[in-house]
């Protein structure tokens, strides 16, 4: 099956100093986009089993949690949902999709895989696989958001205040979804943490502290980058773990890699699949020449037949919620503060243009 694409993804731009201005103009550009977005999530959250009643509670809640810990982040949200013409609280159901979707008996996550490089010659740089549900492949833009502490380039789906991306200071990161027995609603979205690290912190130390700082209360994973140092972390409700570069690269699918999480692992959501894919990219970094630049090290997320789906491909005869898909693949590069986003999977580099942000 092939993955439907839009004939021109659209880039969402929202320049001001005020949070609930650039929040506005975000929606204003996602008239259309957002209602969109809801409409799938919603069945995506009526296939796990979930209420209409219990979303609406669990969005509530996760906005008094935002509101919490950064007003800022509840304001954007609240000028996201103004611009677009919708309630807030659906608004923040997406950004809490991660956290809603923890509740479900029937939607299995299908992830994606990362790899940070640290070249003594060459600087440090990321790329990664946006793996997700292929009915929402019209449903995400790449972004250029100005005015806060940092400016900020990067993808992120329609109503959702951040994903992956670079910043003006020189901070990547790199996002995968990790499944714990204590996942649920009542912290910071790991969607919206993502967001609020890249708008403020000016470096990897930085990020950490603030995501230390953090209160929550499901799992992810942020791989941390600038021009001097990396770290991948494993976050759960059971804390916060770091892991640095091993022979100069970070890697990561969807499990844990510390033991303290990995003890009150989902390992029937994401396993086998993920140690899979994990020792497959594993096994190719260690066989081959390391990486020296960006688009090489983007070559060893390119899979075919016979191999672990790192490059992922939709199957036509699943249902809805099974139908997992290489939405898109993206380079970061902090010494030049650079996104590059490709509409398409690993296997279509070469194929399809990349498009280029620079955050400043």
């Amino acid at each position: 099956m092939s993955i439907p694409r839009p004939e021109h993804r659209p880039h969402i731009k929202a320049a001001a100093t005020d949070p609930y201005e650039r929040g506005v103009a975000r929606g204003e550009q996602l008239r259309e986009g957002i209602p969109a977005a809801i409409e799938v999530y919603d069945r995506l959250f009526a296939l796990g089993g979930i209420t209409a009643a219990q979303v609406r509670e669990d969005a509530e809640r996760a906005l008094d949690a935002i509101g919490g810990f950064r007003p800022a982040a509840r304001t954007e949200i609240s000028g996201m949902a103004r611009g677009a013409g919708t309630e807030e609280w659906r608004v923040a159901a997406l950004n809490a999709r991660t956290e809603i979707l923890a509740r479900s008996v029937a939607v299995p996550p299908g992830e994606c895989t990362t790899i940070v490089r640290r070249d003594g010659a060459s600087g440090t740089f990321g790329v990664q696989t946006w793996d997700w549900h292929v009915e929402l492949n019209g449903m995400w833009h790449t972004l250029e958001s100005r005015g806060g502490a940092h400016d900020v380039v990067g993808l992120t789906e329609n109503g959702i205040l951040g994903k992956m991306g670079v910043n003006s200071a020189g901070l990547a990161l790199h996002f995968n979804i990790l499944g714990h027995v204590d996942d649920g609603i009542g912290g910071i979205p790991v969607h919206v943490l993502a967001a609020i690290v890249l708008e403020e912190a000016g470096s990897v130390a930085e990020a950490v502290e603030i995501i230390r700082g953090a209160p929550l209360a499901s799992s992810g994973s942020f791989a941390l980058f600038d021009e001097r140092d990396a770290v991948l972390l494993d976050m759960s409700p059971v804390g916060i773990f770091e892991m640095r570069p091993e022979n100069g690269t970070l890697l990561r699918t969807n499990h844990f890699l510390t033991p303290t999480p990995a003890s009150g692992e989902k390992t029937w959501l994401y396993q086998p699949d993920s140690g899979e894919r994990y020792a497959f990219v594993r096994d190719r970094l260690a066989r081959r020449q390391p990486p020296t630049t960006v688009d090489e090290l983007a070559d060893f997320l390119v899979t075919g037949p016979g191999e672990p789906p790192v490059t992922c491909l939709p199957d036509p005869d699943l249902p809805l919620g099974q139908r997992w898909a290489s939405l898109a693949t993206l380079t970061l590069e902090p010494a030049t503060r650079t996104a590059r986003i490709l509409d398409g999977t690993p296997a279509d580099i070469g194929v399809r243009d990349w498009r280029v942000l620079t955050a400043g």
